[in-house]
């Protein structure tokens, strides 16, 4: 058996495998905290990439940027009854504002609080109490706004990126002068994900409503990208949610209309967070480490000089550094290249697979002999590792961008096809049983197949550990029979197992 940089593979031990790509690309490690991760710079450099991509895209359709508190009062919570139930078991509480010594060398709380302070585990009720204050005319509508924060969530079992007490998010919160303009926004910001976690991420995703008994607490209706992970789990990756008048009655967001009549906003709330890097590494990467497509990687390029002594160093690395200033001259999507010489004194194959578990998109290695030849050798994180080609400098320099955009497109389309062959529709509940039987311990892929957006399906899914994804968007409007209850339904209802 070919040995490879991670250990276990993928088929060996998945859960396992996944662990130690975060460590061999040196992404994050847990902290001392339990549930938190430490998010590494090869980890937040991610992060940040789809922090300025995402921010854009944001600020083209009209929203701005804010901050609002991380503790949020507990009557806060309280006003929206279906909300607070929603999140009440995840809820990290501050109950005292000082520390004092118990006399034993240690310390204890004092200081009780009036009033109980929620780490934010989502902001609707403290935003929508600034909103309440703000809006007083249909002229002050819409309020787009969007927020970079972390937010907190008590979780049982976490597991780095994907699910952690505290991650990092953005999470947008509108309000608006009628339901039309709030459901169009709410969809508006499900195609801006969509397209983003595809053009940028290469993920591909399905868009969807949720079904009702999958909904965030307190909204009208939620819709979500769901991708599938490379042991055929689904990932929700994002949400948009049309939150009617619930949180607006709930905080006293009212307005006089065109007509002088006091009513209440209609608003939307809308999030991303670190699970997406989560969904990157289970999307792309092998059994050699973290594959990551251009747009995102922190160094698109790196340049490994090779040499055997101080004259051969300084001839080599001269010519790397005038290479790296002529590559950062082109533009991949609207940006210089992103390139680094890693001229560090560690071996020459140690550095290439620290390169390689990272997942940069092309190495360059370049020693004496190259040099004479006015050429470099290449190798491309797509393809397999020993995998690497001699082209000339000037050549290279030429076709670097188109090279990136080519292996974004592959990454994507291999991720597409991979998706796409293990979706299959079903017209029984028979076939779904033996379809999501836990006798072989398999996670096969997504099932499509009419169902009832009704609870009482829950009955049939959760003894087989299932999920009901969503209702996809994209669907022809034809007549089925729903597998658990032979209702007649006019959609298909997404299924699987999920992280």
């Amino acid at each position: 058996m070919e040995k490879t940089a991670i250990t276990p593979t993928r088929l060996e031990n998945y859960p396992e495998w996944y662990q130690q790509v975060i460590i061999g690309a040196d992404l994050a490690e847990m902290s001392p905290v339990r549930g938190c991760m430490v998010i590494k710079p090869w980890g937040y450099a991610l992060w940040e990439n789809i922090q300025h991509d995402l921010d854009k895209r944001f600020k083209e359709t009209g929203h701005v940027n804010a901050y609002f508190p991380l503790l949020i009062p507990l009557s806060y919570l309280e006003k929206e009854a279906e909300h607070v139930e929603g999140f009440a078991k995840e809820c990290a509480v501050v109950t005292h504002h000082r520390l004092v010594p118990d006399g034993k060398g240690g310390l204890t709380p004092d200081g009780e609080l009036e009033e109980p302070l929620i780490i934010r585990p989502t902001s609707e009720t403290i935003i929508g109490e600034s909103y309440a204050k703000w809006v007083k005319s249909y002229r002050d509508l819409p309020i787009l706004i969007n927020q970079w924060a972390n937010v907190m969530r008590w979780e049982m079992r976490t597991r780095m990126f994907l699910r952690t007490s505290e991650f990092l998010w953005q999470e947008g919160h509108t309000a608006h002068a009628t339901s039309i303009e709030a459901i169009n926004e709410t969809l508006m910001i499900l195609d801006l994900y969509a397209k983003f976690a595809e053009e940028f991420l290469a993920i591909p995703v399905i868009k969807g409503e949720k079904p009702c008994f999958e909904r965030f607490p307190g909204a009208v209706n939620t819709y979500t990208i769901e991708a599938m992970m490379q042991d055929r789990k689904a990932l929700q990756a994002g949400t948009s949610h049309f939150l009617g008048q619930n949180f607006a009655k709930a905080s006293g967001i009212e307005f006089l209309d065109k007509d002088g009549e006091l009513k209440n906003a209609w608003t939307t709330s809308w999030g991303v967070s670190t699970r997406l890097i989560g969904g990157l590494i289970m999307t792309h990467s092998d059994d050699d480490g973290l594959i990551t497509p251009p747009r995102i990687a922190p160094q698109q390029i790196v340049i490994l000089p090779i040499f055997r002594n101080e004259d051969e160093e300084a001839q080599v690395l001269i010519y790397c550094n005038n290479l790296k200033k002529q590559l950062m001259k082109h533009v991949f999507h609207d940006d210089n290249l992103r390139v680094h010489v890693d001229n560090r004194d560690i071996r020459g194959g140690e550095r290439m697979w620290q390169w390689v578990k990272k997942g940069v998109p092309i190495r360059v290695e370049i020693g004496p002999k190259d040099i004479e030849k006015n050429g470099l050798m290449m190798a491309r994180r797509d393809a397999p590792v020993k995998n690497k080609e001699f082209i000339t400098a000037e050549d290279f320099s030429a076709k670097a961008s188109s090279i990136l955009e080519e292996i974004q497109k592959n990454i994507f389309n291999r991720a597409l096809k991979y998706r796409d062959e293990n979706i299959v529709e079903l017209n029984s509940l028979n076939e779904f049983n033996e379809f999501f039987s836990d006798e072989l311990n398999l996670d096969k892929g997504f099932v499509s197949c009419y169902a009832i957006d009704d609870p009482k399906i829950e009955d049939f899914i959760k003894p087989l550990k299932v999920t009901a994804r969503c209702i996809p968007i994209e669907q022809k409007d034809v007549n089925g029979q729903c597998i658990f209850t032979g209702e007649t339904v006019g959609k298909k209802m997404i299924f699987a197992k999920s992280y």
